[in-house]
């Protein structure tokens, strides 16, 4: 027990200190450097919004904005200092003591460090999009799951910042199948893991934005603000009970899986699911939502 306690707060207390020396520059190599990518990210899709609105007359510091803002250091900083890396230091030494050292070897299906870094690079942005994307179908399908995914669903002005409005309960389904996709295919270096962490967060910001993109033929490929608006709408198309447009990165899985639509190209269709006007406003009170729904449920109904 003493074993994990220690492991808890080394795990804490690295990250907290990595996150510092983002924050004051003074990562190696610089340029791995999370937080302000990030923020500069952000602002480069905020600026895209202002410049080229798909929606004109929503306002630039849209409802919810800031709530938006908070969930993305939320999510990204907060949450896994606090918990998530502790938990998955835990989860690695328990599954260690079980089955012993160096068992995530024994998973390897493809070694991809035997392939060039270009194709380990596509590779790997492939298959944790797809993962992402089958563990998005069942937030949706799974109801104890989409009592948390709920959460993102509440968004009612489609923006960047939206895309990271999420429960920290989504760290826990997608992070543990990412990790075995991973494992199956082997290990990475961790200077890929950071070019395709960005281009899914790139990616993820452009189709939340208030900005109209289709990329026209590659449509069938990447995802896209049109077709992702699709999949926040309120009243959902006959056939797609569900959800529809589950892609993160790529569009391509829901062309195969027969999950993809896009009835109009419409800025202004509703958003949100039904019994909106009953679910919580406030961050603590979202936090708490999947936990407590005796609290929500008679108001819903």
């Amino acid at each position: 027990m003493e074993r994990y306690f220690e492991a808890f707060w080394q795990a804490t207390t690295n990250f907290a200190g990595y996150t510092w020396r983002e924050i004051t520059f003074q990562v190696d190599p610089w340029y791995v450097n999370y937080f302000w990518w990030l923020v500069a990210l952000s602002l480069a899709v905020w600026a895209l919004e202002v410049a080229f609105p798909w929606r004109k007359n929503q306002a630039v510091v849209r409802k919810d904005f800031w709530l938006d803002a908070f969930y993305m250091f939320f999510n990204f900083y907060i949450f896994k200092i606090v918990i998530f890396m502790a938990f998955s230091e835990w989860t690695y030494m328990f599954v260690s003591d079980l089955f012993g050292q160096g068992w995530e070897n024994k998973l390897i299906l493809v070694d991809m460090q035997k392939y060039p870094q270009w194709l380990q690079l596509l590779v790997f942005f492939i298959a944790t999009d797809f993962i992402q994307w089958f563990t998005h179908v069942l937030l949706h399908r799974v109801p104890f799951f989409w009592r948390f995914h709920k959460v993102h669903h509440s968004v009612e002005e489609m923006g960047f910042a939206a895309h990271l409005r999420y429960h920290w309960m989504e760290n826990v389904f997608y992070t543990p199948m990412k990790y075995i996709m991973v494992m199956l295919i082997g290990n990475f270096y961790p200077e890929q893991a950071f070019i395709v962490f960005y281009v899914a967060i790139a990616i993820g910001h452009l189709n939340h934005a208030n900005i109209h993109l289709t990329y026209g033929p590659l449509k069938y490929i990447f995802n896209n603000p049109v077709m992702h608006l699709w999949h926040h709408v309120y009243n959902l198309p006959n056939g797609k009970k569900y959800g529809l447009n589950y892609g993160i990165s790529l569009s391509l899985w829901d062309y195969l899986f027969g999950t993809a639509s896009i009835p109009e190209d419409d800025a202004h269709i509703k958003l949100g699911f039904p019994g909106m006007n009953h679910f919580p406003k406030t961050f603590w009170s979202q936090l708490s939502y999947g936990w407590n729904l005796t609290k929500y449920e008679k108001k819903e109904k």
